[in-house]
């Protein structure tokens, strides 16, 4: 009897989405889908607005990474002006998007993740959580909320606050950095990188008790997008597109952000309000690949800090010669999170880094501007197009998450052809589907936020529509 299982919604990731698992009448998994439920309308929204209002408007796009869109924005609004950004104001944006990854990637490793790897994907639901993690694990808690705390207070001092910060503006930024500012940001420094060596250590202490899960987490061959600096290494703000494939062997390279359209596509598929880019070489759905953490460790030959360098060479040894399994996605951001706190610590000793001159100002004198930047989950596009009054005729918005919309249906599937039986339905089963998705970190609130518990029911349901079985909370 074929049978119809549907997570709605899934649990410990930022937005909204729901997962069905098709089962056939002998009770073996043959199609799984991720559904994002919510409809994100900011490209229509910002239609007629002032292109310099657009890195703020932007922001609003997500409560989680809005410096990944501001930087995104103001950088489309430079290509808009033509203008060449003061260096300084380039190193201060740099640090700015920096400190976002470490409190983006501390809040899905510890707040999001770490209760199924410190405690168990079989564990009771009611524990398995940050306040069972804290009661097991003071300790690793007490470390993810305080690297959080950092990224956030960094992007406080630059920006005047946490959240929605419109600092970073077309042509650079809206204020230098202080001396007291610099000297705040240095003292936390030292103890956040002690914090994020140790709580590597911790991760791969226990990774190796997750053989199954690493064999099955979105482990299959694709394609890998991000940026790279001009020697092929670690980055997050500048640089250029490459893409890789799964040996590793360069696709395309150097892919200034003027032709992204001549390699990327969109689709849309009727069960998901996320679109689903493509390498357009490749057509759809044949041109899957992945962007975030993972594909960004993959593609880079080396990172320009000590502590990270040495911890890239050891990840590396994971995959010959690129490292397949989502799963990895969780190790690849501990490593991101020491060279965040390296790269800050090096941007903040420059010698030009409390220059005043921080902004560029000029009119509009181009009618299309781009910018692409690193956001934690992956690369971040945004295009606009204005008219001669510099107003804003069309908005493009190519999130990270919507790279990763194809990969994240295969890596649904794969788990759920590995784990879910047909003859029960046990709990751990089905979030380790869940888990999946979680190891993706979809970002997709985009300024939709929920107040309490997400709900959360499975049903088993049968062919006539009769229910054969029901998990609720």
């Amino acid at each position: 009897m074929a049978k119809t299982i549907v997570i709605d919604n899934v649990t410990r990731i930022e937005g909204h989405a729901k997962i069905t698992i098709h089962l056939d009448e002998h009770g073996f998994v043959y199609d799984a889908a991720f559904h994002v439920t919510q409809l994100r309308g900011f490209e229509k929204l910002c239609e007629g607005r002032p292109f310099y209002e657009m890195p703020a408007l932007m922001a609003r796009t997500c409560g989680i990474c809005p410096v990944s869109h501001l930087i995104a924005g103001a950088k489309a609004c430079d290509d808009l002006m033509a203008v060449r950004i003061p260096p300084t104001a380039q190193k201060l944006r740099r640090m700015m998007n920096l400190a976002q990854i470490l409190q983006s990637h501390a809040l899905n490793l510890f707040y999001l993740s770490a209760p199924d790897i410190a405690l168990g994907f079989d564990a009771d639901p009611a524990t398995r959580n940050l306040f069972g993690l804290a009661r097991a694990h003071p300790g690793l808690v007490r470390d993810g909320i305080r690297l959080r705390q950092v990224g956030q207070q960094i992007i406080e001092i630059l920006g005047g606050k946490r959240i929605h910060p419109a600092w970073v503006v077309p042509g650079g930024v809206a204020a230098p950095l202080t001396v007291e500012q610099r000297d705040g940001i240095l003292a936390m420094l030292p103890d956040t990188l002690a914090i994020a060596q140790r709580t590597l250590d911790w991760f791969k202490g226990v990774m190796g008790e997750f053989g199954e899960e690493i064999r099955s987490f979105g482990n299959f061959p694709t394609m890998f997008m991000a940026l790279v600096d001009e020697e092929g290494g670690l980055e997050h703000y500048e640089g250029s597109l490459r893409v890789i494939d799964a040996a590793g062997k360069v696709v395309v390279d150097a892919i200034p952000p003027a032709r992204y359209q001549q390699f990327i596509g969109e689709a849309v598929e009727p069960s998901s309000y996320l679109k689903s880019p493509y390498f357009k070489p490749k057509g759809y759905p044949d041109g899957i690949y992945r962007v975030g953490p993972l594909a960004r460790l993959n593609i880079a030959h080396t990172c320009r800090t000590t502590w990270a360098a040495q911890e890239l060479a050891e990840f590396k040894e994971l995959g010959h010669p690129t490292v397949l399994s989502t799963f990895h996605n969780h190790y690849a951001r501990f490593v991101e999170m020491l060279f965040a706190i390296e790269c800050i610590d090096q941007l903040l000793r420059e010698d030009d880094i409390l220059d005043t001159h921080v902004r560029a100002l000029a009119a509009p004198n181009a009618a299309d501007g781009i910018g692409i930047a690193e956001a934690p989950r992956g690369t971040l596009i945004h295009h606009y197009r204005i008219d001669e009054n510099g107003l804003i005729t069309s908005a493009n918005l190519i999130i990270a998450t919507g790279h990763n919309s194809l990969a994240m249906n295969r890596a649904v599937l794969q788990v759920a052809k590995r784990f879910v039986k047909g003859d029960r339905l046990e709990e751990g089963m089905l979030n380790r589907v869940e888990g999946v998705i979680r190891a993706f970190d979809p970002c997709l609130s985009c300024s939709t936020h929920a107040l309490g518990q997400m709900p959360l029911e499975i049903q088993l349901v049968g062919p006539g529509g009769e229910m054969l079985h029901r998990l609720a909370r």
